[in-house]
């Protein structure tokens, strides 16, 4: 089971501070998780200028130009945020018995091991 998944809210642990231009401290939302590269794309974190080039659409509006997108963060420069306390925390997970239309399930539960919520 993984530690970070779409739609948690992260903060940046490394990289330059806040105040300096960086990203570290900044929190936000998880849009993409890419699994084979170890990254993630955090929304409003890490923004890159990218040039792409200028075309032309069938109604004849132009598309391209300089935009700025989110490019991905390493999954280890990031950490899940507690939902308690709002301050970023280790992940756990724990085995839960479930029952649903009396059915009994086993299933594993994230929670932040400083409060112990569920995330």
């Amino acid at each position: 089971m993984a530690n970070i998944k779409k739609g948690d809210l992260v903060q940046v642990i490394t990289g330059r501070k806040q105040d300096k231009g960086g990203d570290r401290g900044k929190q936000g939302k998880v849009l993409e998780v890419l699994v084979a590269e170890n990254r993630v794309i955090v929304e409003g974190v890490n923004y890159v200028t990218k040039h792409t080039r200028v075309g032309q659409t069938q109604r004849g509006t132009k598309t391209g130009g300089i935009e700025t997108i989110e490019a991905p963060i390493h999954i280890s420069n990031v950490q899940v945020v507690d939902p308690s306390s709002k301050k970023p925390t280790r992940v756990g997970h724990r085995v839960e018995e479930q029952t649903k239309d009396g059915v009994k399930r086993t299933v594993r539960v994230r929670y932040a091991k400083k409060s112990g919520k569920d995330l």
